[in-house]
């Protein structure tokens, strides 16, 4: 007889497997939610936005070179952009319809990197350590990072041509 408060009764059986790597990214969820607030209201709590800041532009940066965006410019010194703040941007000299969105839509990658560490640290089970903390802080950004900005999306529009060639696919394999 299984009691009900077993992983298994309340969710899925992956989710049970891998509810070590969950539990050991809670506290940086909430420390990225608590950084995000913060942000936005004093230009100081930006600090703490630096390493993802970073994630989400080299994104951009290796994206545009694998796709050949050619990246011209790399920043991530925030600067202020009318009622808001710009915290980094790279510039891209080449951006066409096949390479728009991939170069654009890179930062998605950056949502990969907390659930490594998070592996790495869990591999042997959960067991928190002082490096532990140090780990949220630089783990937290990564989840504010890997949205694209509303630029990105805009950028990532030139791909249209995508569209057609992924439903033209999806047809054929519907035909056949």
């Amino acid at each position: 007889m299984s009691s009900l408060l077993e992983c298994s009764v309340l969710a899925p059986e992956w989710l049970c497997r891998h509810s070590d790597i969950l539990i050991y990214l809670a506290p940086s969820l909430v420390l990225a939610l608590l950084i995000r607030a913060l942000s936005a209201r004093h230009p100081f709590f930006f600090l703490f936005t630096v390493a993802g800041t970073i994630c989400h532009e080299l994104a951009h940066f290796v994206a545009g070179m694998l796709t050949g965006a050619r990246p011209a410019a790399f920043t991530v010194i925030p600067r202020r952009i009318g009622q808001g703040w710009e915290l980094g941007s790279v510039r891209l000299t080449r951006v066409r319809w096949y390479n728009a969105a991939p170069s654009a839509l890179a930062p998605f990658a950056v949502a990969v990197l907390p659930f490594v560490v998070a592996w790495w640290r869990t591999r042997s089970g959960l067991d928190f350590q002082w490096i532990d903390v140090a780990l949220a802080f630089a783990v937290a950004p990564q989840f504010l990072a890997c949205w694209p900005s509303s630029t990105d999306w805009k950028i990532s529009l030139r791909s249209w041509p995508y569209i057609v060639i992924v439903l033209a696919a999806w047809w054929l394999t519907l035909v056949t």
